[in-house]
């Protein structure tokens, strides 16, 4: 077969010389790390490549804790795979060295009524998943660092709970490398299909030059996805500024309050000694993951302070222990993209779980196991064809 070739700088395509590895997966957050472990449990040969490593510090997945919850409204596909995917984590969690998962419930607090928390209250029931309802005054007596009005309710998932984000992704990463994955680190080449015509990827090049040969590819780059995929996912993928403020809190200071939800904040209560976790879910303004100065700002501080005031006012002065600056990468609606590449038959495009997506990593690397092996199909949510090129969030 005759070699075609790319434009300078991205990378090669239809030759037939040898493979090197089964399946190559760029990006090793947590969707990459999942996609490379339930590729390897499949019998698959991987390779991981990441530009700087495992749950970096400017990656999405490099924070301290993420949510697991089950209840997405109507968005069923987010319940079953969230649901599906506590019990990986409950293993990985058993078997790592310090704990991955703390299964300590999460409260969402709302006004009623909620149709979001009536449309997950009726799924969770379907699945047998346990919730509680929990009015004003029973709100107020389990969690008496709460203030709640008299308007409002909870909405308490039991089973749901916390995941130490950087954690998880670097302790599966070092079972992946213990059981002969191989893990490379470099800056991949853009990708792009030639001339508009449908081929195959054979290869994919480092910006130093190396090339990595393989029979599948799995593009999970995080922020760097329209990037590195720009036929697929230019002006599709919105990454924006995130800010986490942590507050110091003594022992026993917030009882027994699991991880709470009072949209747009969300949080944690003191995790392993880190601190009261405040975090607005709000889009900020658009960044560049590579340039971005992350120095949280003064008046992010101040909106996390007025929310305490309101929320949780015996904490509303509480001295603030560190800050974070992040960015989610989305979609135009917040579904997340896991489809074909457009033009590669043997490229699988997987990204914007942002704000919502670390829970599902272990169905999502299922579900990209079994594209890549051909008993799966591309599902609707997910295609890249139903993305547009401005936002209008839909999930939560």
């Amino acid at each position: 077969m005759a070699v075609a070739t790319a434009a300078s700088g991205c990378t090669t395509f239809a030759t037939a010389r040898p493979r090197s590895y089964d399946a190559v997966v760029v990006g090793a957050g947590v969707f990459g790390i999942w996609a490379a472990y339930k590729l390897h449990m499949a019998g698959r040969r991987v390779a991981v490549i990441d530009a700087v490593g495992p749950a970096h510090s400017g990656a999405s997945s490099g924070g301290e804790s993420r949510v697991t919850r089950c209840g997405y409204g109507e968005k069923e596909i987010y319940t079953e795979w969230a649901w599906r995917s506590i019990g990986d984590w409950q293993a990985l969690s058993a078997r790592s060295g310090l704990p991955i998962f703390h299964p300590m419930g999460v409260l969402w607090v709302h006004t009623q009524p909620s149709e979001l928390v009536q449309a997950s209250a009726r799924v969770l029931s379907q699945r047998n998943i346990p919730f509680s309802l929990l009015a004003a005054d029973e709100l107020r007596r389990r969690f008496p660092v709460m203030r709640v009005g008299n308007d409002e309710a909870g909405f308490l998932e039991p089973a749901g709970g916390a995941l130490m984000a950087r954690r998880a992704v670097q302790s599966l990463a070092s079972e992946l490398k213990a059981n002969g994955v191989t893990f490379l680190s470099g800056e991949v080449s853009p990708v792009r299909q030639e001339q508009g015509e449908r081929g195959a990827l054979t290869a994919v090049t480092t910006k130093s030059g190396e090339r990595i040969d393989a029979e599948q590819f799995v593009f999970a780059c995080g922020p760097w996805l329209d990037r590195i995929c720009p036929d697929a996912m230019a002006k599709r993928l919105f990454v924006t500024r995130q800010e986490v403020f942590f507050f110091s809190v003594g022992a026993g200071a917030t009882g027994d309050l699991p991880v709470w939800a009072d949209l747009p904040f969300y949080g944690f209560p003191s995790l392993e000694g880190r601190g009261f976790k405040v975090a607005d879910d709000t889009h900020g303004p658009p960044m560049d993951p590579d340039t971005t100065d992350r120095r949280a700002s003064a008046a992010g501080e101040e909106a996390a302070r007025a929310f305490l005031a309101r929320r949780f006012p015996s904490l509303a002065k509480a001295p603030l222990n560190e800050t974070r600056v992040c960015q989610y990468e989305n979609s135009s609606t917040g579904h997340l993209v896991i489809d074909r590449h457009p033009g590669l038959d043997n490229v699988w495009v997987v990204g914007c779980g942002s704000g919502h997506g670390f829970k599902h990593g272990p169905a999502v690397g299922s579900h990209v196991a079994e594209l890549v092996a051909g008993t799966a199909k591309p599902r609707e949510p997910f295609l890249i064809a139903k993305k547009l090129r401005q936002q209008d969030r839909g999930v939560q």
